[in-house]
């Protein structure tokens, strides 16, 4: 039988990395194959067929993926090249995968490659079927039912660990560090590390009701944190920022912004954009006018969480989705993203997770309003309206501070959490 009359299934990854990627490319290929399907892995996402190019695809067998599982990255690498808005690209992607005799295909990744996959299936001429696996340690993907997406709980296991290990050396060394952790558009990875790690203060965009922020709107929080622990005699403590803080402030704020590389898409690499050392700067220039020598370092927090081995949660996970992802296709006729709701596996249309105003994947964001965002509140230590309407508090905070009652309630007394 000749290869491109034997159903196929082509499996791409696309968008950063996340823990548990080779969970769903090997429980794919081990139910494609034991139903009959040949398996593509087709690598560094839609780069190559994009391109026109044909030569970058492996076959998979069962005896490649067994074992998998459990180790982090991805077998077929990743990218997140190959812009199907682009009609030219999109023609050559669909184009590559008939001449490749691809039957299905399954994508894995984020919200733009949730996109991508939708737009394929849009715009699909010769009726493929196309199944999209969701993933990011960002938690940002609007699932039904709430359920997190694969790779957020293993990143959140790994960045507590980070956390605790840098609130201990903050304790043993008598500093403060602001740790930026990943999250572009929601702050749902900083607010399950900073809550899961016992954080002095966590900071997430969906905090501030303004459209943008300023730098001293941030500022001012961390200040009175530190502000807090001096009243116990400490000077030592971790704060966790959400990286996506960064986009809601105005560019004219940072220092060497103009250095700032954008990704593929055009957007600023938030990694580059300097946060942590302006807040540094911010802080130290604050604490000095007020004669306190106060030790603080930045950190991010980032890449060393995506490409771990996932904990056994998303081990077991990926494999669901996996199986259920390949199960839609061998059915038939289920096409969209694969989810789980409760104990099921479900396929939602690709439209369900649209964004009517953008026309991008919708972003779940923190719900601010919860009982659960209200209780990592507390956790925190946050100068308060109560510490400034108690005298006692109020005369150790001048002592630590040496800053006036005046001074503390102009500063504290109306933004105070």
């Amino acid at each position: 039988m000749e290869e491109k009359t034997i159903p196929t299934v082509g499996i791409f990854v696309g968008g950063g990395p996340a823990p548990g990627i080779n969970g769903v490319i090997s429980a794919i290929t081990i139910e494609a194959r034991n139903n009959g399907w040949r398996v593509l892995g087709i690598m560094d996402g839609l780069k190559w067929l994009g391109q026109g190019d044909l030569t970058h695809v492996r076959e998979l067998e069962i005896v490649d993926v067994s074992r998998i599982h459990n180790q982090g990255g991805s077998i077929l690498r990743t990218s997140r090249e190959g812009n199907v808005e682009d009609p030219e690209v999109r023609d050559r992607v669909h184009e590559g995968l008939r001449e490749l005799g691809i039957h299905a295909l399954i994508s894995i990744g984020g919200d733009g490659t949730a996109a991508s996959a939708s737009m394929l299936h849009d715009h699909d001429r010769y009726g493929l079927s196309y199944l999209h696996v969701p993933k990011t340690i960002d938690n940002d993907i609007d699932l039904p039912g709430g359920f997190s997406t694969f790779g957020f709980q293993t990143a959140r296991h790994v960045g507590v660990k980070l956390i605790e290990s840098l609130a201990e050396d903050a304790r043993t060394t008598q500093r403060w560090y602001l740790a930026v952790t990943m999250g572009r558009h929601s702050g749902h990875l900083a607010q399950a590390i900073g809550m899961a790690s016992g954080a002095t203060l966590t900071l997430i965009p969906e905090q501030f009701e303004q459209e943008r922020i300023t730098l001293d709107d941030l500022v001012q929080p961390i200040e009175g944190s530190m502000l807090r622990r001096l009243c116990y005699g400490r000077q030592d403590g971790v704060v966790v920022l959400a990286e996506g803080l960064a986009e809601r402030i105005s560019s004219d704020e940072y220092h060497a912004t103009k250095e700032a590389e954008l990704d593929p898409k055009g957007k600023i690499r938030l990694t580059d954009l300097p946060l942590g050392y302006s807040l540094r700067k911010r802080l130290c220039e604050s604490f000095s006018n007020h004669g306190i020598d106060m030790k603080i370092m930045e950190k991010h927090i980032g890449y060393e969480l995506r490409c771990v081995a996932p904990i056994p949660f998303d081990a077991e996970y990926t494999r669901e989705l996996g199986f259920g992802a390949m199960r839609a296709i061998l059915r038939g006729g289920l096409q969209g993203v694969i989810t789980r709701v409760g104990s099921d596996l479900e396929v939602y249309p690709f439209a369900y997770f649209k964004d009517e105003k953008t026309g991008r994947t919708r972003v779940r964001y923190v719900n601010t309003s919860t009982e659960i965002y209200k209780a990592s509140l507390r956790y925190q230590i946050r100068m308060r309206q109560k510490d400034l309407d108690n005298p006692e508090r109020m005369k150790q905070l001048i002592e630590a501070s040496h800053y006036t009652e005046e001074e503390l309630r102009a500063r504290f007394g109306e933004k105070g959490a």
